[in-house]
């Protein structure tokens, strides 16, 4: 049976150790020189200045640190300022070697965050990133059927051709511009001239009656409500006639 359990080493976890907050540049600049190194010795990436005013020792502002990059790439900002807090919530530093060993490296005592000397410089940092993540990268891909199969439009899309519910938007907007310029009639004159097309012929379609009297559609609803009924189906179907009691007076004045 084999032995899940995993051993920690904390020999070193009482050991007080610095956590510092960089910028992502600073960042890839630490791993890239780490990773490049295969000598014993560590390599010199940077070097930290503890200044401390022994005059006034009490001054919490006394005691100072700033950072130094040695090797850095040359658009970013080498001096940086390391603002030092010691409110941290309790944490550990770990570390896991390549045999798969876990160890305590140490507790955090302190946080530091860094604040770039040379203000002018790191805007331009920031400013030439954003310039470069907003470029589009263009790619040139080699269709591997030459035949133009992809070119086709899909079935059912006609080139040149707008969708129906595009058309439809279009004509409403057509009609309703038609309709403002058209002038209401008096109703009595309305009806008049209704009861004579319907005398023509029993059954009328709404775009047909607006054409025959160019008054606004919507006027011609209102009257037709009144005065119609309107086929849903049969043979006459999405057409208006008269009601029975209009026929027979149409009729009777008829005669």
């Amino acid at each position: 049976m084999e032995d899940d359990r995993i051993f920690l080493d904390t020999t070193r976890a009482e050991l007080p150790v610095w956590l510092l907050k960089c910028p992502p540049a600073i960042s890839r600049v630490f791993q890239l020189v780490t990773s490049n190194s295969f000598s014993t010795t560590s390599p010199v990436i940077a070097k930290i200045v503890h200044t401390v005013d022994l005059l006034h020792l009490d001054d919490p502002s006394s005691e100072q640190f700033t950072l130094e990059m040695i090797q850095t790439n040359p658009n970013t900002p080498r001096s940086y300022k390391l603002n030092m807090s010691k409110d941290v919530a309790p944490m550990c530093v770990f570390s896991k070697s390549n045999q798969g060993k876990i160890s305590v490296e140490g507790k955090v005592e302190c946080k530091f965050d860094m604040e770039p000397q040379n203000l002018r410089a790191y805007s331009n940092l920031c400013r030439d990133r954003t310039n470069k993540a907003a470029v589009k990268t263009r790619k040139v891909q080699v269709l591997e059927n030459d035949h133009g199969m992809f070119m086709r439009p899909m079935p059912g899309i006609v080139v040149g051709q707008l969708p129906s519910s595009l058309k439809e938007k279009r004509k409403l907007a057509q009609s309703k511009r038609q309709d403002a310029k058209r002038v209401r009639m008096d109703k009595g004159e309305m009806l008049n001239v209704l009861f004579r097309l319907f005398e023509r012929q029993p059954n009328w379609g709404l775009k047909q009656l607006v054409l025959e009297t160019n008054q606004p559609q919507q006027f011609l609803k209102e009257i037709l409500s009144e005065i119609c009924v309107y086929n849903k189906r049969g043979p006459n179907q999405a057409t208006h006639e008269l009601k029975a009691e209009y026929k027979n007076l149409g009729g009777s004045n008829n005669e």
